[in-house]
């Protein structure tokens, strides 16, 4: 296995690259290769099989495709109609469009056909590409076995299959399908698994399919990226809201993505954003392709300050300077928190994360805690603050003790008026009224314009 160290290629013109793709990576501004491209692209322009694990944004898309792209240069195969050469499988449409993004600009000195199949969209324009013949097929599961059950497409010429964001492939359950494409696979073959994280079903599943494979892990599996500035907000969930316009007017620099755990918590709170003039939009598997492109679009071109999102819908937002990531809920899984705050920090740039946590949420905070391996520092100077850092006591479960986090209602709130039984008096509210006003609301209504305009503003 190969492992970091002063042997590997410290610049791209340390590999043996062929020069139009050494000017395409000039153009696009590749110097020098992350650590997981640093120690992939050599075994896999020899032809091994690999296994990598790295963190969002670290450059894993560059890490396959670059010798993908050579290799194709050097066998000058002609595809046959519906049988591509190459089969990229992603787990949602924004990041299958991402990736033939990349082939297009990595590629774009050289002769070569890349088409993406996914759904939401009409397959016609798929179906066409595919009959025309392409080296490259880029797809998500779903639409690639729509098609060929319809004899669209065929993978008998795989000769190279690549399975990205595998973890994610798991979580959204789309083992099913995978067994499906993969039994069509010809058994000799080229094959890539790249995640982010690596827990044991997607480790099991790589070494059961890949062939005396190369294991690239450069970071610790599950790890968050060390530029990303993490802090944790403890608050009741009737603050949320207030929270968030706080954080938005007083902590965010620059466009801002926000994680919500559903659709229709995504179109709430977009807008509820709207109606206070803040440039804002909502993106999830709810809605239409053409309509989460031209969301993406407007919020890659900087029309749109605020991008509320899902999980399913964040594994193709890639946008270059991103300021913070709010996660306004807590992930459904710990994994997704390091693929969340990855959309951050991304290519080497800092970034910082901001997680909502209300009483709620209090296991799965354990859970992320566990995963990263770190406690997540709590900014209790927010003025909507509810509760003190968990303590660890002895004598509890495991090795190290049980952790107890102790919830402390704010005075006035309603976790403080149910917790005095017996009383009768009325709550007085927040004590001071500093609240209110740094939430940006007195008496109930709004506050003056923030420096967030409209979309049309800029």
């Amino acid at each position: 296995m190969p492992a970091l160290s002063p042997t590997l290629p410290k610049t791209f013109y340390e590999f043996d690259l062929i020069e139009p793709l050494q000017r395409a990576l000039h153009s696009e501004g590749y110097h020098e290769p992350t650590p997981i491209q640093a120690a992939s692209i050599g075994p896999l322009l020899e032809g091994r099989d690999l296994l990598g694990c790295a963190q969002t944004g670290t450059g894993k898309t560059a890490a396959f495709a670059i010798p993908i792209l050579q290799r194709l240069d050097a066998d000058r195969k002609t595809p046959r109609p519906k049988c591509p050469q190459v089969l990229v499988l992603s787990p949602t449409r924004e990041l299958a469009s991402q990736i033939s993004a990349s082939f297009e600009s990595y590629g774009k000195h050289l002769k070569f056909r890349v088409t993406t199949v996914f759904g939401g969209v009409s397959q016609g324009r798929q179906v066409r590409a595919l009959e025309r013949g392409v080296h490259i097929c880029v797809a998500t599961p779903g639409r690639l076995l729509d098609l060929f059950g319809q004899g669209c497409v065929w993978m008998d010429d795989v000769e190279t299959f690549v399975l990205d964001e595998a973890d994610r492939m798991l979580d959204l359950g789309f083992m099913p399908d995978l067994r499906k494409i993969m039994k069509e696979l010809p058994p000799k073959r080229h094959s890539l698994f790249f995640s982010a994280t690596m827990p044991p079903p997607v480790k099991k599943l790589a070494e059961g399919l890949l062939t005396n494979h190369v294991e690239v892990i450069v970071t610790p599996p599950s790890s968050t990226v060390e530029r990303i500035e993490q802090c944790l907000m403890m608050v009741e969930h009737t603050d949320k809201m207030k929270l968030l316009r706080h954080v938005l007017d007083t902590e965010a620099t620059g466009q801002v993505l926000v994680f919500t755990k559903t659709k229709r918590g995504a179109d709430r709170l977009s807008k509820q954003l709207q109606k206070q003039d803040l440039s804002c939009e909502a993106i999830h598997g709810g809605k239409t392709q053409a309509g989460r492109e031209r969301v993406l679009q407007g919020f890659r071109k900087g029309k749109v300050d605020i991008l509320i999102a899902t999980d399913l819908a964040a594994r193709g937002i890639d946008i270059e300077g991103l300021s913070h990531v709010i996660n306004y809920d807590m992930p459904h899984d710990p994994e997704s928190y390091v693929h969340r705050i990855g959309r951050t920090g991304r290519a080497g740039a800092e970034g910082m994360s901001v997680t909502f946590c209300t009483p709620d949420d209090h296991d799965c905070l354990n859970a992320v805690e566990k995963l990263i391996g770190q406690r997540i520092p709590v900014d209790s100077k927010q003025p909507f603050h509810t509760r003190s850092r968990a303590t660890t006591t002895k004598g509890g479960k495991g090795k190290g003790g049980k952790q107890n986090r102790t919830w402390k209602p704010r005075p006035g709130s309603a976790g403080a008026r149910s917790a005095n039984k017996g009383s009768t008096m009325p709550s007085k509210g927040r004590s001071g009224g500093g609240n209110k006003k740094a939430a940006g609301k007195p008496n109930g209504k709004p506050g003056p314009p923030s420096r967030r305009g409209s979309s049309g503003s800029r």
